[in-house]
């Protein structure tokens, strides 16, 4: 340390350690973090306290997003708006790790441009090559082409916080009135680097034939916890020729939303079984190795939507015979559901799921040295859906009064 007149210098020792010391931790965004760019952040346009866009909002890292936002134009000044070009949302170049503008710069790349026409027919353009918005006279018309409709980003990122990849997708389209109020829509989606989609039960509403989401919820303040196997997350038991529960225990068959299923078996308890390890052993063949505490509404349902999830109500009926134990037989699942969205396109939404398991007496052994139990489980879908009603206006009413005098003189 070299001192001047109150003054302290370090050395260069010192200056090379605190410079290693400080490249040891590795950039890399996190979560919420603004993506930079080689000159700001990546704009991503959002309405804010109204519908009109706002251009400053940066896009927030692995926050996806989804907007709609307002633009008033001025026809004759659409070739100057720069928010209404390709430019704007093709051009910026996108920092691998933030802060560090000496690293390789991410190319935003456009990967599908569709042109919409003024009658709403869309066309595929082979070719992604930059487009300008242009003034174009047609007539006594003038119309402005190549206006951004829509804009939808998908950015690829490592498990390392970095980003490896961005794309484009884009709509044009024509305006033609000379001042207009524009909507644009914008999206934006995070996909991880060298990981497999997941496949989902229907998009939004689910679709028949493909299994029920289901999961558990340890604890308040955590996510729905599902199974890798989208096939095993709500189940029933799967009935086999041999009809012997214990030959058939840990095969299940997944429950498929709108199919109406039953099976069954035969269990075979020994004589010398007490009723209270038999109820355990039969709730374990009828729930399998783990029953789901909750029910995705939709097919695309994300785990992190607690609030959204459907729990699953469980009902024990007992037989009317007085008994000291109830021996479960079956286990009856109902899934209510409903039409959801516009009549053109209802989606399938799950609003009830009830689960009730029916007991009845502990068998008595007359002979032999084994007691004999048919035990079933069944499901079953019951649409909630109300019937759409047309709508009607009220009749207008004449609420009209007439002068006092007049029918005067003939009253």
């Amino acid at each position: 340390m070299k001192t001047s007149d109150g003054f302290s210098f370090s050395s260069e020792s010192e200056i090379s350690f605190s410079t290693q010391s400080d490249t040891l931790t590795p950039a890399k965004y996190k979560y919420g973090a603004p993506l930079q760019t080689s000159d700001s952040f990546l704009r991503f346009p959002s309405p804010l306290t109204s519908s009109l866009c706002t251009d400053n909002n940066p896009a927030a890292f692995l926050v996806n997003q989804a907007v709609k936002c307002t633009r008033r134009i001025n026809l004759e000044q659409c070739e100057e708006i720069e928010a209404l070009g390709m430019a704007y949302y093709s051009s910026p170049k996108i920092l691998r790790v933030p802060g560090l503008r000496t690293e390789a710069e991410i190319p935003v790349t456009v990967q599908s441009v569709l042109v919409q026409s003024l009658n709403k027919t869309l066309t595929r353009l082979e070719d992604t090559v930059e487009l300008n918005q242009t003034l174009v006279e047609a007539g006594d018309v003038k119309i402005c082409t190549n206006v951004v409709l829509e804009a939808k980003y998908s950015i690829t990122y490592t498990d390392a916080g970095e980003v490896a990849q961005a794309g484009l997708a884009l709509l044009l389209g024509t305006v033609s009135r000379a001042v207009v109020a524009l909507e644009q829509k914008f999206e934006i989606h995070f996909i991880q680097q060298n990981t497999k989609p997941v496949p989902l039960s229907g998009n939004p509403g689910y679709v028949v034939g493909l299994p029920l989401a289901a999961g558990f919820r340890p604890q308040k303040g955590s996510g729905i916890i599902q199974t890798m196997n989208r096939f095993g997350q709500l189940t029933i038991l799967r009935s086999l020729a041999e009809q012997d529960c214990f030959a058939v225990e840990g095969i299940r068959a997944p429950v498929l939303f709108g199919y109406d299923m039953q099976s069954g078996c035969k269990l075979r308890l020994p004589k010398a079984m007490t009723c209270q390890l038999a109820v355990r052993r039969v709730k374990s063949l009828l729930q399998g190795q783990g029953f789901p505490d909750y029910v995705a509404p939709f097919g695309n349902s994300q785990a992190q939507d607690v609030l959204d999830w459907v729990p699953v109500h469980f009902i024990t009926q007992a037989s009317h015979v007085k008994d000291s134990c109830q021996l479960p037989v079956a286990l009856v699942i109902e899934v209510k559901w409903t039409k959801y969205g516009s009549l053109l396109n209802p989606q399938a939404k799950v609003v009830n799921v009830a689960a009730s398991l029916l007991s009845s007496s502990f068998p008595e052994t007359n002979s032999g040295s084994e007691r004999t139990v048919l035990i079933s489980t069944a499901v079953t879908f019951v649409d909630a859906s109300a019937p759409a009603e047309a709508g009607f206006r009220a009749r207008p009413t004449i609420n009209a009064k007439l002068p006092f005098n007049f029918f005067f003189p003939f009253v």
